[in-house]
């Protein structure tokens, strides 16, 4: 059993590398590294050293491209972001927000596929760490705006950050599905349909809020002719 974990390390490293060796940049091969490290070990035990080897990269030139393992971390989220974005998205365009939202983060699971077993290592982390789970949630709520903007809903404004950090709290728990799942993710879909019906619900009940909300404006008026009122008593 050891040696067939330790054949299965050894492959994943090997194809790992190739696709390191493959990189445009120093810097998508510093990623690469880096991800490739994480599905092998916790995010803690990971050594700056150690990923500059892995990328054939000079720590100085390292350095030069980012200052933390959490920083190499944001990046590689922003390549998930772009190959998500990079994908059209007219033919959802008459489709309901929550078809066009599902279409959208099922592509955006698909992107993260090839890295399950980091995922995997790095929500371990997160469970042991709350300072970790804290930064992933700052990066994750930056990366749910983007998909928001993307299904065509708005991510403006405050609601737009609640609706964001909402999103990203429920793909968090679909990720744990997702990492387990079958490579057709017939089961993270399922919990995919069932998290966003949910989450309609919420957002429809966020809107209502908002709109029964007092306007800024109309409070200050409301105050001022009751002052005068008082005044002229």
């Amino acid at each position: 059993m050891a040696r067939r974990s330790t054949a299965r390390k050894s492959t994943r490293r090997k194809s790992a590398t190739a696709r390191i060796d493959a990189a445009a940049t120093p810097r998508e091969k510093i990623i690469a590294a880096f991800m490739s490290l994480l599905a092998d070990k916790r995010i803690e035990e990971i050594d700056l050293a150690e990923i500059a080897e892995m990328a054939k990269a000079s720590l100085a030139d390292f350095r030069g491209e980012f200052n933390s393992k959490l920083a190499i971390l944001a990046a590689h989220m922003k390549q998930i972001d772009r190959a998500v974005l990079a994908k059209s998205s007219d033919a959802m365009a008459d489709e309901p927000a929550r078809d066009r939202l599902f279409d959208v983060l099922m592509r955006r699971l698909d992107a993260m596929a090839p890295h399950k077993s980091a995922l995997r290592s790095l929500m371990r982390s997160a469970t042991r760490h709350p300072g970790l789970a804290l930064a992933l949630n700052g990066l994750a709520v930056r990366s749910q705006q983007w998909m928001l903007s993307a299904a065509g809903i708005s991510a403006a404004g405050p609601k737009g950050i609640i609706r964001a950090q909402g999103l990203a709290l429920m793909f968090a728990g679909i990720l744990r599905t997702f990492i387990e799942d079958d490579e057709d993710n017939s089961r993270t879909m399922a919990a995919l349909d069932r998290a966003l019906a949910s989450g309609q619900r919420w957002s429809g009940l966020l809107d209502d809020l908002c709109r029964l909300a007092p306007r800024p404006g109309r409070r200050r008026r409301r105050r001022t002719r009751e002052q005068d009122e008082a005044a002229a008593a």
